[in-house]
């Protein structure tokens, strides 16, 4: 498509007024004559039914060898042995039938013989309409609809000004095969400066193209082609801005992103004018142009805003001075709530201007208030297709626009785009995506000046700046959102000056896999750091296929150990187009229908379905995972409720096949499941219908041991100093295996409660003797939570040196590490209302010297590859 010429329009009316100036200083006294109207035309000049159109559908060239390759799309070319008909035009099967959901009104000639393949690779289409003197001077753009299959490039005047799936379209020949090769003909949109025209008689031909020669169908109908009037020069014209949609910072309380697209070609710059909902000051923010794309000509914007009050209310407008759009009201995140719920989409893609709207539109009735929505990828399904977004953001246009859209590029956002241009242009997120400083031992392998050395610097400078708004976290209301980029694209991840290297360790022979790994290590340093309760992640191919022939093994090696490391609690993916949910089967637990590990999903929102793998083939079964649910032919929606210690998912089929493998009707509950979990990390995932373990809140001491139970069979398991001071900290060791366990300690002979702990990454914990114990011979016993046996071990306590902190029997002790429940020991002995207060003291400052605790499976170390 081409781009926007507003320096030469206005050159060329530039002159216009010079020379009437001229005139008017030439002939003062004399009185002007009126001047001739020269009003751009209101009505579209092409459309469907009323325009005729010369066509040769035979396939053979149009130009006959003649030169330029393209002389047939200028006005002076002959086609008057060309057919002539109105349109739609198109075949199914050699016939006239329906192509998809549109049925065509005159059939072309779909074969090369007229029976049967070999099918005509390209149609040729033309036709005229005529301009008034001085009208072309006063239309600003063109405006350009059509529904093509299977690829198309329009030309207006021999220039050519837009393309549709083109990406195989040579400048060697007319006749070749080209398109996408899509099921349904596909919506194009256009827009172009108005200088291609001419007063007098203009030409817009059109190239068909045909995407293999045993395509089905072929198919071309346009609707629409407008003028638009242009503006006074250097005025913007007062159209409002598109596309408006709000993307979340790091810190989504104080701050804010907004991008949109500019109403009109004049609007070079734009700013956002927010207020808080209640009244106040309107202030002004001025925005960055984030580019111009696709052969559109208008320009995107995006702006942050900052210094924002948490859990408030604000109304903002995007856009400039006469041209805004409305006020939009927002609500900034509140820290100390942690209530919430928001919407999960899986790929929309196909029928984005039929399903696509219908699923947003259900789930906005059913998550009125939702703080966003996630989207695993492939929004669209040519990143190149203006259409394709324009009704993308038009299904979204309210939740877009009022709540936070958190979204993952898939391989489609790639289609026509490598470089992901429409998608940087049309969202603004965190850029705290991966760079050498948070990818931990993987950096060192650019370290050093050999080949190796220089490459992987290459390459990690290069997917630091290109993996900006691909990669990212936003911590919303304790729950981490995070996203990653699935698809290895060797266009996107090349570097565009890459340093030579041979041999088998240099990384450009494992691209693919090193982005994967680039993207991991970036990943656990991410969980390993991250401040919030919950944690979830979203990209597009799934670590767990579901639909037929499909499998990522690359990224189940590298990402599948770190979601099971830090025990993160969605993994939200699509690609698929079935449904699936399920678990690692490392995560089961002895009870039926609980598991206790990530919640991985694929979904699927879109009109695209594929069938499902079979049963010996499935990725999840043969891959150490179990699919819980999994289902083809429908599109689905997810609501994610979170509250304190509870998370609810909800599963909502908005459209079915035929073919579906469900009976539920459309708008029922089709998946559910809660994930409950403790501020300590405990974390149960239950089925519907399944209760949660009935577990000892921490705080909540078991039956101390029977001492007849303390055996030397049951020695051991707990290492302690031989000998501890009453009042003094000191560590008491479980072994690596106990990490992450909560654990509650005992001094005996008669049952002395120390408290709780949670033991570190060594499996040691601190604990301390109340200063009311006797000195002497004692034990000291630690169990698990839920009562079981740990071990013991003898200790000798000694009683506090005197002098200087008093007598040294002010204080008792608890066992902890930091954050542990902080229960204070009971001493389990006879002591006067003085001594126990003065033990509680003692307790109180001892607590400060515990451990920091860490969840049980941040703790746990690298889980083994699924």
């Amino acid at each position: 498509m081409t781009t926007t010429k507003n320096a030469m329009r206005w050159g060329r009316r530039g002159a216009v007024s010079t020379a009437l100036l001229a005139m008017l200083a030439g002939a003062l006294a004399a009185p002007l004559p009126a001047l001739a109207a020269t009003e751009v035309p209101t009505e579209p000049v092409i459309s469907t039914g009323t325009t005729t159109w010369k066509y040769l559908d035979d396939g053979s060239d149009p130009a006959r060898g003649a030169t330029p390759l393209r002389v047939w799309t200028t006005t002076g070319f002959d086609d008057s042995a060309w057919k002539s008909a109105k349109g739609s035009f198109g075949a199914k099967g050699g016939k006239l039938a329906p192509v998809g959901p549109q049925t065509p009104k005159t059939l072309l000639n779909q074969y090369l013989d007229g029976t049967a393949a070999p099918d005509v690779p390209t149609f040729f289409f033309r036709t005229t309409f005529d301009l008034g003197a001085g009208v072309s001077d006063e239309v600003g753009s063109i405006v350009g609809d059509l529904i093509y299959d299977d690829g198309a490039v329009v030309w207006i005047n021999g220039e050519r000004v837009a393309g549709f799936d083109d990406g195989r379209v040579t400048e060697t020949t007319n006749v070749e095969y080209a398109g996408s090769g899509a099921s349904d003909p596909a919506p194009g949109r256009f827009e172009v400066d108005g200088d291609v025209l001419v007063d007098g008689t203009n030409t817009v031909a059109i190239a068909l193209y045909q995407d293999r020669a045993t395509s089905s169908d072929i198919y071309l109908d346009v609707t629409s082609l407008r003028l638009l009037p242009a503006g006074e020069p250097g005025v913007p014209v007062a159209v409002p801005p598109t596309r408006v949609i709000m993307t979340p910072t790091e810190t989504p309380e104080t701050s804010q992103s907004f991008s949109w697209l500019a109403g009109d070609v004049s609007h070079t710059s734009g700013q956002v004018q927010i207020r808080k909902a209640a009244g106040g000051d309107v202030r002004t923010v001025d925005a960055y142009a984030a580019g111009t794309v696709n052969g559109n000509p208008k320009q995107h914007f995006s702006a942050t805003v900052d210094a924002l009050a948490p859990a408030t209310a604000y109304t903002y407008r995007v856009g400039l001075e006469g041209a805004w759009s409305d006020w939009h009201e927002f609500t900034t995140a509140d820290p100390n709530d942690g209530d919430f719920q928001f919407v999960y989409y899986g790929d929309a893609q196909i029928g984005l201007d039929t399903t696509w709207p219908s699923v947003v539109r259900q789930a906005e009735a059913t998550a009125p208030d939702s703080i966003g929505s996630v989207h695993a990828g492939d929004l669209i399904n040519t990143g190149s297709n203006e259409t394709e977004w324009l009704n993308w953001f038009t299904g979204m246009e309210t939740s877009a626009a009022t709540t936070n859209v958190m979204a993952a590029p898939g391989n489609h956002e790639y289609s026509g785009d490598k470089l992901l241009k429409s998608w940087k242009a049309n969202f603004e997120y965190p850029h705290n995506n991966p760079t050498t400083a948070t990818t931990g031992d993987l950096a060192d392998l650019a370290v050093g000046d050999t080949d190796v050395a220089k490459q992987y610097a290459a390459y990690f400078e290069h997917w630091t700046q290109f993996a900006a708004e691909t990669v990212y976290f936003t911590d919303y209301q304790d729950m981490r959102f995070i996203t990653l980029n699935a698809t290895r694209d060797t266009t996107f991840l090349t570097p565009d000056a890459l340093p030579g290297c041979a041999g088998a360790e240099c990384p450009s022979t494992k691209v693919a896999r090193l982005w994967t790994e680039f993207q991991a290590a970036w990943l656990d340093y991410v969980l390993e750091s991250s401040p919030s309760k919950w944690n979830v992640v979203t990209f597009h191919q799934p670590v767990y296929s579901t639909s037929a022939g499909r499998d990522e093994p690359v990224l189940r090696e590298f990402w599948v150990p770190i979601f099971e490391k830090h025990d993160i609690d969605l993994v939200m993916m699509g690609h698929d187009h079935t449904y699936a949910r399920g678990y690692n089967n490392d995560d089961v637990t002895e009870t039926p229908g609980i598991t206790d590990g990530p919640v991985y999903i694929v979904s699927n929102s879109g009109a695209k379905h594929y069938d499902l793998e079979s049963d010996e083939k499935n990725v999840w079964t043969n891959n150490n995972a179990t699919q819980v649910l999994r289902g083809a032919g429908v599109t689905t929606y997810q609501v994610i409720d979170v509250s304190a210690d509870t998370l609810v998912y909800r599963s909502y089929l908005a459209e079915k096949t035929s073919a579906a493998t469900t009976d539920l009707p459309v708008g029922a509950v089709y998946d559910e499941f809660t994930v409950t979990k403790k501020d300590d990390g405990r974390k149960w995932v239950t089925e519907a219908g399944v209760e949660a373990p009935v577990d000892p809140e921490p705080g909540t001491a078991p039956e101390p041991v029977d001492p007849a139970e303390l055996t030397d069979e049951t020695r051991g398991g707990v290492t302690v100093p031989a000998n501890v001071t009453v009042g003094v900290p000191f560590t008491v060791g479980l072994g690596e295996e106990q990490s992450g366990t909560e654990v509650w300690a005992w001094l005996y002979s008669e049952p002395t409660q120390l408290g709780s702990a949670t033991a570190d990454a060594s499996g040691e914990f601190t604990t301390v003797v109340p200063a009311a114990t006797a000195p002497g011979e004692h034990r000291l016993v630690v169990q698990a939570a839920d009562g079981t046996l740990i071990g013991w071990a003898p200790v000798q306590v000694s009683a506090a040196a005197t002098g200087g902190g008093g007598d040294g029997t002010d204080g008792d002790g608890s066992a902890g590490a930091g954050g542990a429940s902080g229960d204070l020991a009971s001493t389990g002995f006879e002591a006067s209302a003085a001594l126990w207060a003065a033990g509680v003291l003692l307790a109180l400052g001892a607590v400060a010297t515990v451990l920091t605790v860490r969840r049980r499976r941040q703790a746990a170390g690298t889980a083994p590859q699924a």
